[in-house]
């Protein structure tokens, strides 16, 4: 159960990182190939949305397999 915490606490930190680095390539004034900002910028973003897909993907499989276990109130109560 540790273990789960622990990888989607670094999938978190690794969607952060890629949409902080999105987020200079933008602001990046200056550029003397403004296209290859804009690319690198593209690719952040690109690889924030795969690393979202994958944690989504992730969790639900953790769930379905047993390792993470629903907590709360109950459906129709």
């Amino acid at each position: 159960m540790e273990d789960m915490k622990f990888i989607v606490a670094l999938a978190f930190l690794g969607i952060f990182a890629s949409l902080a680095s999105a987020l200079v390539f933008m602001m990046r004034n200056g550029a003397k190939d403004q296209s290859s900002q804009s690319g690198r910028m593209v690719k952040a973003l690109g690889l924030r949305v795969g690393l979202s897909i994958l944690l989504f993907i992730c969790v639900l499989l953790g769930w379905h397999l047993g390792y993470i276990q629903p907590t709360g109130i109950a459906a129709g109560q």
